[in-house]
């Protein structure tokens, strides 16, 4: 089969790369895709948001399988455009519609899911400049800091926490006057919730659903966890804390009532679902629904599925998910990011990187993220988080120090990444 990846950051190469080991899988291609993505398959340069251009590179070079790797074009309907598309019919598609991307795409509407089918989460209220006063009168009634989150996608920055009332009331004004464009026209205030976070993916078809390995991430720029959130800088998997108890609970009290939602509200969710969940006082709480896989976490997540990862996208595509029988790795698994001196604020790209084709061992995996080639065939920076290396260990301290030595191998300007990921566990 030919496949086109959607994306071109971490998470997308190592989708690829755990496609480029399917005997099933002929020819991979990638738009944007990176440097790294480039050496295993062809990557073509276009618009996320031009939907008649991809579907003239699936016409062009005989695509079977279309998987969507990051959340605008779901949100934005590319599921819905190719499904309409009558030359497109026989295309296999990883990745739900609009509207069950409206999951990940409007906060307001996940809320209103969870409250709807009982999924214990934050409680919250959204707002509008029509509905302001209601806004001020529920952030007066919360013990700080803050939580105010803008409704639509803000390119990862429209989450923002707020230490006092006053300021967080300035910014519930911003936010709704604009400060995130159309994406915080309607502004949801959260209480904040103190824990432990997770992440948990699970494929879902239209009859049933599989919980694939439990992740966490490491948002803060700085050791110990720091400074500034970012798009991650990091990520372990399994989560030791996660016991069978935990985990029974996650299954019952939250992805089997978000799968029921989801069927009673025939959203029609073929794909992957990123439930991002917070342990407070023993009990998981959902933060946040994903419609795709997360990153860093698809770092560490997929090398530990020992299955063909094409079979399982054609499992969900068949619905036939109920009928596998995942081999996952016991090992554990540690994905550290490297990135661009001044992230996530001010930061260079062009820079040229080094070291990657030295000799790798085989308990560790370079995914590269902002990366490009010249004109040169030489790998530049191509953005804020860089590359990532996992490793594999017998358990996380092992493995992140892997990925730290291997790191220590490889060059560019200003190179920065964190040496402590999943030391807190």
């Amino acid at each position: 089969m030919n496949v086109l990846i959607l994306g071109g950051g971490g998470r997308e190469h190592a989708i690829a790369w755990k496609l480029n080991k399917s005997p099933i899988v002929n020819q991979i291609y990638a738009s944007p895709g990176n440097a790294g993505i480039d050496q295993i398959g062809l990557c073509i340069e276009i618009d996320l948001s031009d939907f008649p251009a991809v579907k003239k590179i699936i016409l062009q070079h005989n695509i079977e399988m279309v998987v969507v790797g990051p959340e605008g074009p779901l949100v934005r309907g590319i599921v819905d455009y190719l499904n309409l598309e009558q030359d497109l019919q026989h295309i296999k598609i990883i990745g739900p519609n609009r509207n069950a991307a409206m999951l990940e795409g409007s906060k307001a509407f996940a809320k209103d899911f969870m409250r709807k089918y009982n999924i214990p989460t934050a409680n919250s209220i959204s707002v509008t400049i029509e509905t302001i006063e209601q806004g001020l009168a529920f952030l007066e009634n919360q013990y700080p800091p803050y939580v105010l989150k803008a409704d639509g996608l803000a390119a990862g920055k429209g989450v923002l926490i707020v230490d006092y009332q006053k300021k967080a009331e300035a910014t519930l004004r911003e936010m709704l006057e604009g400060r995130f464009g159309d994406a915080s026209k309607t502004v949801v205030i959260e209480e904040y919730l103190e824990g432990i976070e997770i992440s948990c993916f699970v494929l879902i078809d239209n009859n049933s659903y599989k919980l694939l390995p439990y992740a966490k991430d490491y948002k803060r720029i700085g050791e110990k966890g720091t400074g500034l959130n970012t798009g991650g800088m990091g990520a372990i998997s399994p989560v030791p804390f996660i016991d069978q108890n935990l985990s029974d609970i996650i299954e019952n009290e939250i992805i089997i009532p978000t799968i029921n939602g989801i069927r009673q509200e025939n959203l029609g969710f073929k794909g992957v679902l990123f439930i991002g969940l917070i342990k407070v006082n023993g009990r998981p709480k959902v933060m946040e629904y994903n419609v795709r896989f997360g990153d860093p976490e698809a770092e560490v997540v997929i090398p530990r599925i020992n299955n063909d990862l094409m079979e399982l996208f054609l499992s969900i595509t068949n619905d036939t998910v109920s009928d596998v029988q995942l081999n996952i790795n016991p090992q554990s698994a540690a994905t550290i990011m490297a990135v661009s001196g001044g992230y996530p604020v001010n930061y260079t790209i062009g820079e040229e990187i080094t070291g990657l084709d030295e000799s790798e061992s085989n308990s560790s995996v370079i995914f590269h993220a902002g990366t490009i080639l010249d004109k040169n065939s030489s790998i530049l920076t191509n953005g804020g988080r860089v590359l990532s290396v996992t490793s594999f260990g017998r358990n996380h301290y092992e493995a992140t120090e892997r990925s730290c030595r291997r790191l220590e191998k490889i060059h560019f300007k200003n190179k920065y990444y964190r040496t402590d990921i999943g030391h807190d566990l």
